[in-house]
C-alpha cells in the first residue's frame, strides 16, 4: 500500500500520475553529463579532446591532446562550457572530449 502523503506529479509525455520521487531520479539521470568513454563529469574536471577541432569565429584548430581545465556544465547535457587561452567563450560538445 502507497503512503497517502506522497506527492504526485503529472507526466505530459506518458499523460500520468508519478510520485514526485520517481520524477526527480528520472530528471536526475537525464541530466548526467558524460564524456565520449562513458565517464561522468562534473563542474571543475579537466577534460582532454580525442579529436582536432576547428574553432567556429576564431580561425584556429584545438589540437587532439589539448587539456581544457576547469569545465563548466550547461543546461544541455551534450556541451560544457569551457575556457582556453587563445579562445573566449568556448563550448565544447561532450562526444569530443574524454575525462583526465
Amino acid at each position: 500500500m502507497t503512503d497517502q502523503n506522497d506527492d504526485y506529479v503529472y507526466d505530459e509525455a506518458s499523460g500520468e500520475w508519478l510520485p514526485a520521487s520517481e520524477v526527480a531520479s528520472a530528471k536526475a539521470k537525464a541530466s548526467e553529463v558524460r564524456d565520449a568513454s562513458g565517464n561522468l563529469l562534473v563542474d571543475g574536471d579537466s577534460v582532454t579532446l580525442i579529436k582536432d577541432l576547428k574553432v567556429k569565429g576564431a580561425g584556429q584548430t584545438l589540437k587532439q591532446g589539448t587539456v581544457i581545465k576547469s569545465i563548466r556544465l550547461t543546461e544541455n547535457p551534450e556541451e560544457i562550457d569551457c575556457r582556453h587561452d587563445a579562445i573566449k567563450g568556448l563550448v565544447l560538445r561532450t562526444e569530443f572530449v574524454r575525462k583526465r
